[in-house]
C-alpha cells in the first residue's frame, strides 16, 4: 500500500515564556479533522505560539513521541526523542522516531527555546496508525448485493434504493477501547446502537475506485457496551452506482452496486482484542425509506417504509436478506487523509410566495450549496415535492434550462404522525430558490431551512476594503468556492456535470488558498491527477476521470504542476512536489514527444475559454479579433510550466540532466515563440489580445528591453479598446490583475475589480448574482450553458485582492509565509483594507487606510516569521512605528528608488507615514 501523503498536527504552545506571557489554545490538527487511522510512516509535526510577545523566534524543539500517554507524562520518548534541536522550524518537521504498525497510537509533545526564553512542556497531541497493509483487509470481505428490487432501474435516469444493513453482535466482557474502519461505497451513515457516528456526510470523498479507496476511523469505545451491540449502515449511490448509470458509458465511469467493508477492532480491560468483520452473515433490505438516491436528481424519501429501531438491539430483521460476498472495487485501500463533508452553516429562506399553480417559490437569499430541511404536517401518503434552481424567470417560475437532464428534486411521503422533519441524506444542490409543492396549508419561511454543505475546513481569510462592489465580489468568491469543494474541486454545484475540471484551478487553488485552509483537499486531488494518468503520460481533463476526457492540452493538465507549485508556496508543502515529480516529468515528456513541433506546443483544446463575446446573447465569441491562438496559448503556458519544473528538480535534488533539460528547451522555446508570434513593429504578439500578451510579460517571455512597449500596448487594449474591461478567458484571467499590477497599473486593475458595467465581476453584481457566473454574460446567453455558481472566472483577482491590496504575501525565498511580503498598492484606488490570513504559523493581519495627508496602517505578523513591510515614502522622517519615529527606533530598515523598506520580526505594529 503506498505511503503518499504527510499529516500536519498543529501543537499549540502551553506554559509561558519567562520574559514573556504565551497563551494556550485547544489542540489542533490542521491537516485532519481526526487525526485517528492516518497511514503515513513519517508524519510531519507542526506548532504555532499563540502570543502577543514581539519579535519572537524559536531557536531549538524538543519533541517527545510516546506510545502511551502515561509515558509521555513521565517523559519517556520511547517512540521518538528528537533530542534538542537547534533549527526554527515549527512546521513540517518530519517524524523520524520507530517504524509505527497498524493501529498504533502515537503520544507527543513539544518544548521550544526562543530568542525570549524557554516554554513549558506543552500539552500532549495524538495520531493514530489506520491499516497500512492490504494483507490485513483481505481477510474482511466486501460485502453488498448487485440486483435490482422493485422501483428500481438503470438507464439515464438510474434509481437505486439504499441498502439497510445491521449486524447484531455480543462482546462478552467490558470494552477498553474499539475503533472502527469502514469503506461504504458509494456513501455511506454508520450507526451503533441507534446513534450516528461522526458528524460527517456524503462520506467518504469521492475517487477513481478502480485506483484507490479511502476509508474511515473512528473511536467508537463509547458507542459499544458489554453484551448485545447493533451494528448499522446506510449505503446509497454517490459516484460509485452513478448519476446516470450504464448510461454514454465511453463517457461516463461507472463502478457497480453499492458495497461496504468494515473492521470493528476491540480491545477489552483484560487486554485481549476482537476483530468484527463483515461477511455473509450481515443482513440487508433494499426495502427501507430512502427510495432513490441521486445527485444529478434528488432523494425520495417514503417515511411510511420507516423501520423504528432498525440500527438498534431487538429489531426483528428476520424478514432481512443475507448480503453476499461481492468483488472489492480494485482501487488501493488508503486512509482518508483529508476531511470529510459536514454541514457547515445554516440558511434561513428570506420570502416564500404563491405561484398560478398553488405551489410555493422558496427564496434562500443566496446561491448555495447543500439541501434544504423540510418541515411539515398532513396526512398519511402526501407528497411533498422540492425542485431545486438558481434563478426564477419572469413569470416568476423555476429557470431550470441551465440544469440540463439533471432532475434536482427532493421527494418526501408523508406518514401522517404528527410535524415532520426530514432532510436528504446522499444528495447535495446548488440552488437559490426552490419551488415547494403538496402542502395542504401555505406554508412559512420557519418550516425550512438550508443546510450549507461543504468540506469541513476552516476558513482562513477575511477582506473588506473601501469599495462595496469589491467586498460583494469577495462575498460571492467565498460563496462559490465552499460550495464547489465536494472532497475534491467540483466546477458547478447544481446541473448534471459537478465535475474536477483541472482547468478551473490551475490558478484558482492558489486564490482560494487566502479564504480556505485548502492545503488537504489539493493534496489529495494531486493523487486524483496522478491516478488518472495514463500509462504513455497523458492526464485528463476531469480527474478523477469520472468523464473520459483525455483532451491533452496543457492550460488545463498543467494544473497538476500549478497546485503543487502552490501547496509549496503557500504552505510550504514539499510532499507534495517529491511525490509527484516522477509523474508530472512524465506528462511534460509526453507532450514534448507528441505535441511540440518546431519548438512551439501545438496541441490545445480549449483554447481562451469563456472569453466576452460580441454579443451578450451567445456563449462563445465567433470574432477571430478576440480570440487567442491556441498555439500561442499552449506554447506559452508550457514555457511557463517548465520553469516551475527546473525549480521542482532543485527542490528534489533530482537528476541534475532535468534542469539542463529544461533550461535548454525553455530557451528553444521561447526563440520560435517570439520569431513566430512576436509583432516589433506593434510590440504585440499574435493578433494582439490582452492575452496573447499578457501571458508573455507575466511568463518573462518578451525580448530584452521591450516589456514595457508591449506592456503599454496591453494597456492601451483594455483601456481604451476594451474601454477598462475585462477581455480575456480562463486563462488570461488568471495573470491579468497582477500583472498590470506589476507593471505599475494597479490603478487599471482596480478598475476591472470595481467596474459594474458589462462584462467584469461588478457587472455579476449588479445583475443579482450571489456566487460567480460560468459566463461573463451569465444573465443573457444561452441559458442551456450557464452556471450561476462557477469560480474559474475569478482568475487570480483573490491573489490580487490579498497579495497585491491587502499585502499578505508569502515569499518565494521562505515559502510558506516564513517570511511575508507586505506591499500593497496604496495608489490603486481604495482608501482602506482591512484583511487578515490564518497562516501555518498563525494570523497575518494588514488593516491600513489613508487619506490625502496620512497612511495609517495596522499589522500582526505571526510569531517565528518575519515580514519585509514597503512604505510609499522615500523619506524614513515621515515613519512612525508605534508612535514613535522611525529613525529613533531599532527598527531595520533600507531606502529604496520606490520607498522605505521596513523589516519587522513578529508583533503588532502601528505604522504611519505623513
Amino acid at each position: 500500500m503506498k505511503k503518499h501523503l504527510f499529516i500536519i498536527i498543529i501543537l499549540l504552545i502551553s506554559g509561558s515564556i519567562y520574559s514573556q506571557n504565551i497563551g494556550v489554545r485547544n489542540l489542533q490538527c490542521e491537516m485532519l479533522t481526526n487525526p485517528l487511522g492516518i497511514d503515513v510512516l513519517q508524519p510531519r509535526l507542526s506548532w504555532q505560539f499563540d502570543t502577543n510577545a514581539s519579535e519572537l523566534e524559536q531557536t531549538t524543539y524538543h519533541i517527545l513521541v510516546s506510545s502511551s500517554l502515561e509515558k509521555l507524562n513521565n517523559n519517556q520518548g520511547d517512540l521518538w526523542d528528537s533530542g534538542k534541536v537547534e533549527s526554527n522550524q515549527s512546521i513540517n518537521i518530519v517524524y523520524s522516531g520507530k517504524t509505527l504498525d497498524s493501529r498504533d497510537e502515537a503520544f507527543w509533545k513539544v518544548k521550544v527555546w526562543t530568542n525570549k526564553g524557554e516554554t513549558e512542556w506543552s500539552d500532549s497531541a495524538l495520531w493514530s496508525m489506520g491499516i497500512l497493509t492490504y494483507a490485513e483487509w483481505k481477510s474482511t470481505r466486501w460485502i453488498g448485493n448487485n440486483h435490482l428490487f422493485e422501483g428500481d432501474s438503470i438507464g439515464q435516469f438510474s434509481k437505486l434504493s439504499a441498502r439497510y444493513i445491521r449486524k447484531q453482535i455480543d462482546l462478552k466482557k467490558k470494552v477498553k477501547n474499539a475503533k472502527v474502519y469502514i469503506m461504504g461505497m458509494g456513501l455511506y451513515e454508520l450507526y451503533m446502537n441507534g446513534e450516528k457516528i461522526g458528524n460527517q456526510v456524503l462520506a467518504p470523498v469521492p475517487t477513481d475506485y478502480t485506483k484507490n479507496v479511502k476509508y474511515n476511523v473512528f473511536d467508537v469505545t463509547s458507542n459499544l457496551k458489554e453484551g448485545e451491540n447493533v451494528l448499522g449502515t446506510i449505503l446509497g449511490n454517490g459516484r460509485f452506482f452513478a448519476m446516470r448509470q450504464e448510461y454514454k458509458p465511453y463517457k461516463i465511469q461507472t463502478f457497480g452496486f453499492p458495497k461496504m467493508a468494515l473492521q470493528l477492532v476491540v480491545e477489552y480491560i483484560d487486554g485481549s482484542r476482537e476483530t468484527i468483520k463483515t461477511d455473509e452473515s450481515w443482513k440487508f433490505t433494499p426495502y427501507g425509506p430512502i427510495k432513490s438516491n441521486n445527485e444529478y436528481d434528488g432523494e425520495t424519501y417514503d417515511a411510511r417504509k420507516e423501520m423504528p429501531n432498525w440500527n438498534n438491539v431487538g429489531f426483528d430483521d428476520s424478514n432481512w436478506l443475507n448480503l453476499m460476498w461481492v468483488q472489492e472495487p480494485g482501487g488501493f485501500l488508503e486512509a482518508q487523509m483529508t476531511p470529510n463533508m459536514v454541514v457547515k452553516s445554516e440558511v434561513a429562506p428570506i420570502s416564500i410566495t404563491t405561484t398560478k399553480n398553488y405551489s410555493y417559490i422558496l427564496d434562500m437569499g443566496q446561491n448555495m450549496v447543500g439541501w434544504l430541511q423540510l418541515k411539515v404536517k398532513g396526512n398519511r401518503g402526501d407528497k411533498i415535492t422540492m425542485k431545486f434552481a438558481e434563478s426564477l424567470k419572469d413569470d416568476g417560475s423555476l429557470y431550470i434550462a441551465n440544469l440540463r437532464d439533471a432532475r434536482v428534486t427532493d421527494t418526501y411521503i408523508l406518514k401522517g404522525e404528527g410535524v415532520e422533519i426530514w432532510e436528504p441524506k446522499f444528495v447535495f444542490h446548488g440552488f437559490r430558490f426552490v419551488e415547494v409543492s403538496g402542502f395542504n396549508y401555505k406554508p412559512t419561511i420557519d418550516d425550512f431551512v438550508g443546510k450549507v454543505v461543504y468540506d469541513d475546513i476552516e476558513t482562513t481569510g477575511t477582506f473588506e476594503s473601501s469599495n462595496e462592489t469589491m467586498n460583494q465580489i469577495f462575498k460571492n468568491a467565498f460563496w462559490g468556492i465552499r460550495g464547489n469543494y465536494k472532497g475534491m474541486p467540483i466546477d458547478c454545484p447544481q446541473r448534471n456535470e459537478r465535475q474536477p475540471w483541472l482547468g478551473d484551478r490551475t490558478t484558482g487553488a492558489y486564490g482560494e488558498s487566502f479564504l480556505f485552509d485548502n492545503q488537504t483537499l489539493y493534496a489529495k486531488w494531486l493523487d486524483d491527477i496522478k491516478f488518472s494518468q495514463t500509462l504513455d503520460g497523458g492526464i485528463p481533463d476531469v480527474a478523477p476521470a469520472f468523464w473520459r476526457y483525455y483532451g491533452d492540452g496543457v492550460t488545463w493538465q498543467g494544473a497538476y504542476i500549478k497546485v503543487a507549485d502552490m501547496l509549496y508556496h503557500q504552505f510550504g508543502d514539499k510532499k507534495g512536489i517529491k511525490d509527484h515529480y516522477p509523474y508530472m516529468k512524465k506528462w511534460m515528456d509526453y507532450m514534448e514527444q507528441n505535441y511540440l513541433k518546431n519548438d512551439l506546443m501545438t496541441k490545445d483544446k480549449y483554447g481562451d475559454w469563456c472569453v466576452p463575446p460580441e454579443s451578450l446573447e451567445i456563449i462563445r465569441s465567433k470574432d477571430p479579433t478576440r480570440l487567442t491562438d491556441g498555439e500561442v496559448l499552449s506554447s506559452a503556458f508550457y514555457y511557463h510550466l517548465l520553469q516551475i519544473m527546473k525549480k521542482f528538480a532543485e527542490i528534489t535534488n533530482q537528476n541534475k540532466a532535468d534542469i539542463v533539460h529544461y533550461d535548454e528547451l525553455s530557451s528553444r522555446i521561447k526563440k520560435a515563440f517570439n520569431d513566430k508570434y512576436f509583432n516589433k513593429e506593434s510590440f504585440s504578439y499574435a493578433n494582439n489580445t490582452v492575452t496573447a500578451n499578457v501571458l508573455p510579460l507575466a511568463f518573462g517571455m518578451v525580448p530584452d528591453n521591450l516589456e514595457d512597449k508591449v506592456f503599454q500596448n496591453m494597456v492601451y487594449q483594455v483601456e481604451v479598446v476594451k474601454g477598462g474591461h475585462v477581455s480575456t478567458g480562463v486563462v488570461g484571467i488568471q495573470f491579468l490583475m497582477r500583472t498590470l499590477t506589476d507593471f505599475g497599473r494597479g490603478d487599471l486593475a482596480y478598475k476591472l475589480a470595481s467596474n459594474k458595467t458589462y462584462p467584469s465581476w461588478g457587472y455579476m453584481v449588479e445583475n443579482g448574482a450571489t456566487t460567480i457566473w460560468e459566463l461573463w454574460n451569465g444573465n443573457t446567453a444561452n441559458p442551456e450553458m450557464n452556471s450561476q455558481n462557477h469560480v474559474m472566472l475569478l482568475g487570480d483577482l483573490m491573489i490580487w485582492y490579498y497579495e497585491n491590496m491587502a499585502g499578505i504575501k508569502s515569499s518565494a525565498k521562505y515559502p510558506g509565509f516564513k517570511q511575508i511580503i507586505m506591499k500593497p498598492d496604496f495608489e490603486a484606488g481604495l482608501s482602506f483594507v482591512n484583511a487578515s490570513y490564518e497562516s501555518k504559523y498563525g494570523k497575518i493581519k494588514s488593516h491600513w487606510k489613508k487619506t490625502k495627508s496620512k497612511l495609517e496602517w495596522e499589522i500582526t505578523i505571526p510569531a517565528n516569521t518575519t515580514a519585509v513591510v514597503y512604505l510609499p515614502t522615500i523619506k524614513a522622517s515621515k515613519v512612525k512605528i508605534n508612535k514613535n519615529r522611525l529613525i529613533k527606533t531599532s527598527v531595520s530598515y533600507k531606502t529604496e528608488e520606490s520607498g522605505v523598506v521596513l523589516e519587522l520580526k513578529s508583533g503588532t505594529y502601528s505604522v504611519q507615514v505623513n
